[in-house]
């Protein structure tokens, strides 16, 4: 923690940790802004086709401008030790929320409405990175990232990260069967058997994502990577409704679709999709609502206000008549005949006797022979009679449908009964509702008792009989509340203002001396991130301000090491401040402080001063060679006198050079470099 890549960003808190990397949140200090570093696992560092297809990828990467594609700041390889200790990192924009897989372990499945309000910004992220020749490869929960930022109708702000990574880790030839296993539950059939990367296969991806936020699961699941695979290549993904029945059958069909095993058969890109699936909103007449933001791994960092999940617009019942069922075409049945020239009439003809040859007699036909006259005065009557009976048989008939319709329509239902949902997750709570042909609305509440993200209660109540159609309100759990994250510093109403929020009770505690400003929060017990019942009670402690500094102590003359000992002891915090001469005191040893002891300091830093004397060493009657040695060795010059005859032998001496006498005097304290002055014999 603390550590600077390229002299520039600062590496802070840990984010995530992974198979291939590790995220952190980090500074930019050179631009003073937040961001997410993504450090690479040194395994990749010596792998040099990696590094140059990592940079490759990230320089395309930076190029995608779009607002739900994480962006790409900057990329590097900082080597702080040396080539042996390379790091690749990648700069990218902080995201400051949870992923998709950190939702869908909160929620579980999810309503149809919330899972096509994140499906959407995905696909119009993917379709910006195929528009500009771009495929991501690797779409799945974890690199679905909901942060705080968006409008009161979106709630959490959907980005999609990783763009290009994969490709560049593909290329180091490294594997691993935990990498593996975190991407083929989403992988496209063509990728496994060929290895192509192409728009169409974000497609299935995405298709298989939004598989899995409305069932909670994905289609394929195995103990290894390639049972899973191999069902993707050989098998058709089932219907999401076989899982959960709730789901519209046009939505089911579109997931069928976009995860075919044939690429041909599937929307050809992300834009293709993503206009198919706001086509299906409009027809099933579902409303975009509110991504709420999941809460991230480092928790304890968030506030009670920030977790709160924005209210959910009521997604309306689908209406039957509403719904576009897209039938095959159905040949018209038609009586084969074939005509002179051996084509399919449409219809009979009228048959006619033949025409008989030219020269021959037509048959004969014998006279009808001639009836009673009785019969034909009773012929009228008959017909009549025949006709009036035909008549009441209509009406007869007539009556009975009329009647039958009456009663089905009279018997046909004009209420429905409010379902019980208290224990359900929203998904359920709102197929529930649509199955009853009602219309599910959603709020969000703390409990001491209901666990996080179940119904507690709807109004109407359990089995109240309402009009088709009636709003219910589905009131959804939050959980117990959690202390929020009050930083040093907060003043006193905001932090009670907090604190209210989560509907806990802000009480004030005992003030304490602190560097943090007077009045302001120094923190708050318990800390961020406990949850508590109801109504628990908020500790808030507020400084009264910086401590009153005692007297500097005065450590003149100490060794260093023993002065800032007894001033850390004293509560300041001593740093070297400089070496400088001092006759007074020996090389190592404090000559002053700033402040000085004694006084007032206006802060706890203390400026120490180390005497940088050197004491005289007593040379006399050593031969010059080894004085001037000695000299050397204690940071002295050596000035020799009266060298004899010049050639190292003193007159009369015997060849002997000592040194007689030495100016400064031994044990004199002089600045170091200073020339000690030899008189030898001669």
């Amino acid at each position: 923690m603390g550590t600077l890549l390229e002299g520039r960003y600062r590496v802070d808190k840990l984010l995530a940790r992974g198979g291939m990397s590790s995220v952190y949140r980090g500074v930019d200090t050179r631009l003073d802004r937040q961001v997410a570093i993504k450090i690479m696992d040194p395994r990749f560092a010596d792998d040099r086709s990696f590094v140059e297809r990592f940079e490759r990828e990230a320089r395309s990467a930076a190029r995608l401008h779009h607002p739900h594609v994480v962006a790409v700041h900057d990329q590097g390889f900082d080597t702080p030790g040396g080539e042996e200790s390379g790091r690749a990192f990648l700069v990218m924009e902080l995201v400051d929320g949870g992923t998709l897989r950190e939702l869908l372990a909160e929620r579980g499945p999810l309503d149809v409405a919330l899972a096509l309000s994140i499906a959407e910004p995905v696909l119009s992220a993917l379709a910006a990175a195929h528009a500009a020749g771009l495929v991501h490869r690797d779409v799945k929960p974890e690199n679905v990232l909901i942060g705080r930022g968006g409008t009161a109708l979106s709630g959490g702000v959907v980005k999609v990260g990783d763009f290009g990574l994969v490709r560049a880790i593909a290329s180091a030839g490294t594997t691993s069967s935990s990498v593996i296993l975190g991407t083929v539950a989403y992988v496209s059939p063509e990728q496994v058997a060929t290895g192509a990367t192409t728009s169409s296969g974000d497609v299935y991806s995405t298709g298989i994502l939004l598989y899995e936020m409305l069932t909670g699961r994905a289609p394929y699941t195995g103990d290894t990577a390639i049972s899973v695979a191999y069902r993707h290549v050989n098998d058709d993904v089932p219907r999401p409704s076989e899982l959960r029945p709730g789901i519209p059958p046009a939505l089911d069909e579109l997931i069928l679709r976009a995860t075919r095993r044939d690429p041909e058969q599937r929307p050809s890109d992300a834009a293709v999709f993503l206009a198919e699936l706001n086509h299906l909103r409009t027809v099933l007449g579902i409303p975009a609502v509110p991504v709420p933001v999941p809460l991230p791994a480092d928790a304890d960092r968030e506030t009670a206000a920030e977790r709160t999940t924005p209210g959910i617009p009521a997604v309306p019942a689908v209406n039957p008549a509403m719904a576009t069922t897209v039938l095959a075409p159905v040949a018209e049945a038609t009586l084969p005949v074939t005509g002179p020239r051996g084509t399919q009439a449409l219809h009979r003809e009228p048959q006619f006797p033949p025409t008989p040859p030219p020269g021959t007699q037509p048959p004969r036909t014998p006279p009808p022979r001639p009836k009673p006259a009785a019969d034909d005065e009773d012929r009228p009557r008959s017909r009549k009679r025949l006709y009036v009976m035909i008549a009441a048989a209509v009406l007869v008939l007539g009556g009975l449908i009329g009647a039958f319709a009456f009663i089905l329509n009279d018997s046909a239902p004009t209420t429905s009964s409010v379902p019980k949902l208290a224990g359900m997750n929203q998904a359920a709570a709102g197929d529930a509702l649509r199955s009853a042909k009602l219309t599910p609305a959603y709020t969000e509440e703390y409990s001491d008792t209901a666990a996080q993200h179940t119904v507690i209660r709807s109004d109407p109540a359990a089995g109240a009989s309402v009009a088709p159609g009636t709003t219910v309100n589905v009131v959804l759990s939050k959980g117990r509340p959690i202390v929020p994250d009050i930083q040093a510093g907060t003043s006193q109403q905001d932090a009670e203002t907090a604190i209210k929020a989560a509907q806990l009770t802000p009480v004030q505690g005992e003030q304490e001396f602190s560097d943090v400003a007077k009045n302001k929060v120094i923190r708050v017990d318990p800390a961020p991130g406990s949850q508590l019942n109801i109504g628990g009670q908020v500790t808030i402690i507020l400084s009264k301000g910086p401590e009153p500094l005692p007297p500097v102590p005065d450590v003149t003359g100490q060794a260093k090491d023993a002065a800032f000992a007894i001033l850390q002891q004293a509560g300041f915090q001593p740093f070297q401040a400089g070496e400088e001469f001092s006759d007074q005191f020996a090389a190592g040893q404090v000559t002053r402080t700033d402040p000085k002891g004694g006084g007032k300091a206006s802060n706890r830093r203390i400026g120490v001063f180390v005497s940088n004397a050197v004491e005289v060493p007593n040379v006399t009657f050593k031969r010059m060679e080894e004085a001037i040695q000695i000299l050397r060795q204690a940071g002295l010059e050596a000035d020799r006198e009266g060298r004899g005859n010049g050639n190292g032998h003193g007159g009369g001496n015997g060849g002997f050079d000592f040194v007689l006498q030495q100016d400064p005097q031994p044990g004199t304290k002089v600045p170091k470099g200073s020339k000690v002055r030899l008189r030898g014999f001669g």
